[in-house]
Formats: C-alpha cells, structure tokens, sequence
C-alpha cells in the first residue's frame, strides 16, 4: 500500500497525516499524551485535512484532557514490593534469588513471585516477566476466538501477540489475522473479549461505520461499557517514541 508521512499544525496542534489508498478519512487521538494522528485518502488535501481537524477540536481536546488524567505505572524497577497487574488485579512482586530456570508463581491472588538468578538486573526480569505474560495471554484467546468465530461465522487464518504502542488490536482483513496487544494481560478478561470480537467483526465491516456498530451492539450490547472500562485502566509505563 503507498503512503506518504508528513505533518501540519491545526490551531497550535501538531497533527501527523499519513496518505494511504483508503476510501475515507480516519482521525484519532493517541496515548500517552494525545497525539493527533489522520489517515487519509490519498487524494485528500492537506486544507481538508485541518478543516476535518478544525470540526473535531472538542472532541480531541477531551480526548487529550482523559489521557493526561489518566493513571500511569512508573517505569517498573523489578523489585520486591512493586507493583504489577495481572488481569484487572493488582499484585505485588516477589523477587526470590533462584538458581534454576526462571519462573513465575501466582501465590494467594494477591503476589506474583519472580525466581529468577540473582545476578539478572531490571531489564532481564522484565523480559521474564513478559515471556510469562504472552503465555497466559495465549492460553486465553483461543477459547474466545471459537465462541465469536461461531457467532460471526467467520474465520481467522492466523492470529498472534504483540506489543504495540496506538492499538489495542488490529486486523489485517485480505490476510485474515488478528493482532492482539500483549497488554491486555494487565486488564480484566472481559476487555480482551471486547477486542477479539472488535477484531472479528472487521472481517465482515472493515471500517467503523454504522454497520460495525450495529455488528457490535447485536453481538456485544455491553461493548461500551466495556471499552470504558479499558480505556480507564492504568496505561503501562513505556518510553513513547513515534
């Protein structure tokens, strides 16, 4: 697919367009701070673009104001006494030195212990951590990807996981795969659920229309209350480049 980057300020607003070889023009107001972000048409002019702006400043600008009072971890330290979630539950680290493979223990639905070797420092923990929250991750999407996959008589080719900075999910509709964000793991179960069903139903309406809202509200009447549910979550603390 072509498209070209570049960026305009709209009222003192930096805004960042990227040109593709879309039908319509898609704007969105991104973590942690609100980044404006437009996808457009390529034959969209930049002067249409600021006007699409212009007519949306309330709404980005509480989009702006919910991420700035949103709350956020610090940046993870890996200690003893820290602070983790793990599926909408808070827990807190128990680092135990260990000389054998490293792993994780979910003890009294209140601590996650870490047994890694003493020698590793906050970044490889961290990586431990991870590799433990893709596995649970994975073990949690399969069952919800048949029971939705039945509902919508719909298939997906290939699904994975990974971490990424704008999107809760993606769907990449000519190849049939679904893109699940590794953070999901930190929220409760039913957040995920809304995604895969999210993801699911663009396999039938690919862009966010009144017919993907209908799709929604048929399938998942409770949806919005379960993607304000996410979008209050904490966000992770992450080193945001774009």
């Amino acid at each position: 697919m072509t498209t070209e980057k570049h960026k305009i300020t709209v009222n003192g607003l930096p805004v960042d367009i990227v040109r593709k070889d879309i039908k319509n023009l898609h704007l969105g107001v991104y973590p942690p701070h609100g980044r404006v972000r437009v996808a457009a048409p390529l034959r969209v002019s930049d002067n249409a673009v600021r006007l699409a702006v212009i007519g949306k400043l309330g709404w980005i600008t509480r989009q702006r104001v919910r991420f700035d009072g949103q709350p956020r971890q610090s940046e993870r330290e890996m200690v003893s006494g820290e602070t983790h979630y793990l599926l909408g539950q808070r827990y807190r680290l128990r680092v135990v030195n260990y000389n054998g493979p490293a792993k994780l223990i979910v003890r009294n639905g209140s601590i996650i212990e870490l047994h890694v070797r003493r020698e590793l420092n906050a970044a490889q923990r961290e990586r431990v951590l991870q590799r433990w929250y893709r596995q649970q991750l994975k073990e949690l999407i399969p069952p919800l990807l048949q029971k939705w996959q039945g509902a919508l008589n719909v298939e997906v080719r290939e699904w994975g996981v990974k971490k990424m900075k704008t999107k809760w999910g993606a769907c990449t509709v000519e190849a049939r795969r679904i893109w699940i964000n590794l953070e999901l793991i930190k929220k409760p179960v039913q957040c995920l659920e809304y995604i895969v069903v999210h993801e699911l139903v663009h396999l039938l309406e690919r862009h966010h229309n009144e017919t993907f809202t209908a799709l929604m509200t048929k399938l998942l009447p409770q949806w919005k209350a379960r993607r304000a549910e996410l979008n209050a979550a904490p966000l992770a603390h992450e080193t945001w480049t774009y």
